[in-house]
């Protein structure tokens, strides 16, 4: 399916045009994972390091003297290595037991951070970045700007029918 990935590009008579012109449409097609399932990351405590800060100068009355957890003052720092990858996470006032929960929090913040860059590396929206064609007038053609791969028949294709043009992309990443 990623080779659906892209602008697409629909030609046809407008149902809301009383006037019944030809109108063109984009519409920006993104394909990524998406899962149902609950994200599960098991963590070994012997790969977590706890290192724990005090604020210096004035101000609460224990502050300078302590580095008690539950002073606010404090602040823990969690960092691990999960796939070989380091994540860090710092919370004020967090607990040894929140290792976890902010090990998974910085995580989630790498994949969000993975998912933006790709959401930026997208085509615009413009003449000239579709990389498939749907006219349904004043003929009917479906063509891959990519692979120069046709097809005439619109419905079929608007329907699901595609492997031909998978195929097609496929066979051109490879030669490419």
């Amino acid at each position: 399916m990623k080779s659906e990935t892209g602008v697409h590009r629909l030609v046809r008579i407008s149902p809301f045009d009383a006037n019944k012109r030809r109108h063109t449409s984009f519409a920006s097609v993104f394909i990524y994972p998406e899962t149902d399932e609950d994200i599960n990351i098991e963590i070994n405590p012997d790969d977590l390091k706890t290192d724990t800060f005090r604020a210096s100068g004035a101000g609460g009355q224990h502050v300078n003297k302590t580095s008690s957890r539950e002073d606010y003052a404090c602040a823990d720092r969690n960092s691990g290595t999960m796939s070989k990858r380091k994540i860090s996470a710092q919370k004020p006032g967090i607990g040894s037991q929140s290792a976890e929960g902010a090990t998974l929090s910085a995580a989630l913040e790498e994949e969000r951070a993975k998912l933006a860059n790709i959401e930026a590396s997208k085509k615009k929206i413009e003449w000239g970045s579709q990389i498939r064609s749907y006219v349904f007038q004043p003929y009917t053609l479906v063509k891959d700007h990519r692979t120069n791969y046709e097809s005439s028949n619109v419905n079929a294709v608007m329907d699901g029918d595609i492997d031909n043009f998978i195929q097609a992309y496929l066979a051109y990443r490879e030669e490419g």
